[in-house]
């Protein structure tokens, strides 16, 4: 039983990691006042040219860094459509992620032929003498991917900015009040540009975090919602830090049920454990969890002058 324990604590970590970088970043932007419906996109997109700079580079390093620069990409686009042209949100995002299937589809059957799992490198796990064979915590905390560690960092580095640094202040001030924030002197344009380019950061490690530093290849439509998760997260979690991290964890500890609770001997249909994660996602944002307070300008495009 402890041995399964153990089991089922690194599965909700290593399941939750990428919920937990994609729904970090996407907090930055949610507070600046941006919605990246297309976090599901970036977080494809990146999966597969991580996966594609892995094995032609032959390095996972190289691999991770494609990742990332190709969803900023998606992301600055993003940004202009959002922020410049101050597009509809919702249909943007909606329209990078329809985009970003067919395209990763295609260029996979294309690359790939589409017919088997090609494998390429991937990340070592980190094994830390003495603390990985603890029991229970070992295997949970101490014989992760090396990205699972350089995420927690990068998750600690977004909260101090956004707590105690004055583009962290700048950040909430456009998200609430766009027009006292740019009374005030704050640029209210570069700060959303900026915000949604390190959602784009953080979904390019999350999607890279799938491909190459989890299953080590590449699958059509691998991510699998983890995008609309990631953005159930930050509304779980009422656009805070730590309770989004927390929410990640649940939709990780509930998605890792799917294949502890059979191992354990408990018959529940498969179904049900498929439909839990979003099960629990749709009570979040129906704002059953408890009361939502989102930042006042979320979704709304500000022009100055007007």
């Amino acid at each position: 039983m402890i041995d399964l324990l153990a089991v089922f604590l690194a599965s909700t970590i290593r399941l939750a990691m990428p919920l937990m970088l994609a729904a970090s970043g996407e907090l930055v932007s949610e507070r600046s006042g941006v919605l990246n419906l297309s976090l599901e996109g970036m977080m494809l997109t990146a999966a597969f040219f991580g996966a594609l700079g892995a094995w032609g580079t032959g390095s996972p390093v190289l691999g991770i860094l494609c990742a990332v620069l190709a969803a900023m990409a998606v992301a600055a686009v993003q940004a202009v459509l959002s922020v410049r042209l101050r597009a509809n949100q919702l249909v943007v995002g909606i329209g990078f992620n329809i985009l970003a299937l067919g395209a990763t589809t295609l260029l996979y059957r294309i690359i790939f032929g589409g017919l088997s799992r090609e494998q390429i490198p991937g990340l070592p796990k980190m094994h830390i003498p003495g603390l990985s064979d603890l029991p229970l915590i070992g295997p949970a905390l101490f014989q992760q991917s090396y990205l699972v560690y350089f995420g927690f960092g990068c998750v600690l580095l977004l909260w101090w900015m956004l707590k105690y640094t004055a583009f962290g202040l700048a950040i909430r001030a456009v998200g609430d009040d766009p027009r006292a924030g740019d009374k005030a002197g704050v640029p209210v344009a570069r700060t959303r540009y900026l915000s949604v380019l390190i959602t784009g950061a953080m979904a390019g490690l999350a999607g890279s975090f799938l491909s190459v530093a989890d299953i080590n290849t590449f699958t059509e439509n691998m991510t699998n919602g983890a995008g609309y998760l990631a953005l159930a997260a930050v509304i779980f979690g009422g656009w805070t830090v730590w309770r989004t991290i927390g929410a990640c964890l649940l939709f990780g500890a509930a998605t890792a049920l799917q294949f502890q609770l059979p191992a354990m001997g408990v018959n529940v249909p498969t179904a049900l454990l498929l439909m839990l994660p979003y099960i629990l996602a749709l009570l979040a944002v129906a704002g059953v969890v408890g009361r939502l307070d989102p930042p006042a300008a979320l979704t709304l495009p500000f022009q100055r002058g007007k």
